[in-house]
């Protein structure tokens, strides 16, 4: 029995290899009779054939990725500096002449922009996360007061360790153990979200602190800070990113983002009418899962509303 059981595992194995294999090399011998009929390569039919956003550099990142050319492969983490440079290179092993397809190393640019920019950007983000805050620094001590400012602009601070700090939903007198998960990441988002959209930051604030809805402000701001880095660091975000961000995608896009899931949390929240507090995973994890659902299409932005943005999106 135990003999049978391994060489049928063995047997589903060497089957799943063998289609591998078939696929690839189908894939492949695809490819090359397409390239023969159409006198365009893929990365040419892909610039072509798609509009500019998530549609097409989600493409054009899958087709470098799996190429079998190196200089294809490596293009994934150039210098954003090298990015011009590297789009000659591959117009150049592809044989495409730059004066008959002008648009095309324009496109290829662009994506190509995005594309480091968004390794980037997760590379900036993480580090932010990385780093604790630390009451010893002045920069960042000044950053705690401008949030308590914003959110409460006619409640002077008695103190730095004070009660008053669960009035805009820390848990305790000293906010700096709050942010031990996200690190600096969690207050640069809530600071971001209180000044640039301040309306709409006091109105979730105040909302909070309603009886029927209640929840700590600052601490499930911290928490959709951990969903928007899961979103960015699993690749989910390349989709809203990829069509918001002309070129590449930066810290502001990324706080953008975490303004438009606070408010969306917030409505959210209020939808699904929780009996209290204890229901926050339940809530988090559907909202979760919707925000997911989304992403999905590739012609999906999350674009925040409001008036603060001064970027230009891509209305798809």
């Amino acid at each position: 029995m135990v003999l049978c059981c391994c060489c049928t595992s063995t047997s589903r194995v060497v089957t799943q290899f063998f289609l591998f294999l078939y696929c690839k090399c189908l894939w492949r011998g695809l490819k090359f009779v397409v390239r023969k009929i159409t006198g365009r390569c893929e990365l040419q039919r892909i610039c072509y054939n798609n509009k500019p956003g998530a549609r097409r550099t989600l493409k054009i990142e899958s087709s470098l990725r799996y190429s079998k050319n190196e200089l294809c492969q490596s293009a994934l983490s150039v210098h954003p500096d090298c990015v011009e440079k590297t789009v000659d290179n591959i117009m150049t092993l592809k044989k495409i002449n730059p004066d008959t397809n002008p648009q095309l190393s324009i496109s290829l640019q662009a994506s190509l922009f995005q594309i480091v920019g968004y390794r980037g950007l997760v590379a900036e983000v993480e580090k932010l996360r990385r780093e604790p805050y630390d009451c010893e620094n002045l920069k960042h001590e000044e950053m705690l007061m401008k949030l308590w400012k914003a959110l409460r602009p006619d409640s002077p601070l008695t103190g730095r360790i004070s009660k008053q700090w669960c009035e805009i939903g820390f848990q305790g007198n000293d906010p700096k153990t709050d942010f031990r998960g996200m690190g600096l990441l969690g207050l640069h988002n809530l600071l971001y979200f209180a000044e640039h959209d301040k309306a709409t930051a006091l109105q979730v604030l105040q909302d909070s602190l309603q009886p029927k809805q209640r929840y700590s402000f600052a601490i499930v701001g911290i928490n959709i800070t951990d969903l928007a880095y899961s979103l960015l660091v699993s690749g989910a975000l390349k989709t809203h990113l990829y069509n918001v961000a002309p070129e590449m995608p930066n810290l502001i896009h990324f706080q953008q983002t975490f303004c438009y899931l606070m408010q969306e949390f917030h409505r959210f929240w209020i939808e699904e009418d929780p009996c209290d507090i204890m229901e926050f995973n339940r809530v988090r994890s559907k909202f979760h899962r919707r925000v997911l659902r989304q992403l999905k299409n590739p012609d999906m932005a999350l674009c925040p509303h409001f008036a603060a943005s001064d970027l230009h999106l891509v209305n798809l």
